[in-house]
């Protein structure tokens, strides 16, 4: 096993992920990403930022941006160290 992967699964904590849609999120819709940081962008997009605990519960973010018919601009994990 590697060491970047044997730490990030030993660590028991939830990945930080960014997930930029295009558009604006409106306060309606923001309970729907809850412990998330919803930031509105001067491009007119939407970043979510926060903690995601596993494949199924980033699988089940993904959905919901989805389900609002906003485009996904892109995902990224976040390194909290640097």
């Amino acid at each position: 096993m590697s060491t970047e992967r044997s730490s990030e699964s030993d660590a028991g904590q939830p990945m930080l992920y960014q997930i930029r849609i295009k558009g604006q999120l409106g306060n309606q819709r923001a309970d729907w990403f809850e412990g998330l940081t919803i930031t509105l962008e001067d491009d007119g997009n939407t970043l979510l930022t926060g903690p995601v605990v596993d494949q199924a519960a980033l699988h089940g973010l993904l959905k919901k941006v989805r389900d609002l018919g906003m485009p996904l601009l892109s995902v990224n994990r976040v390194n909290p160290n640097r």
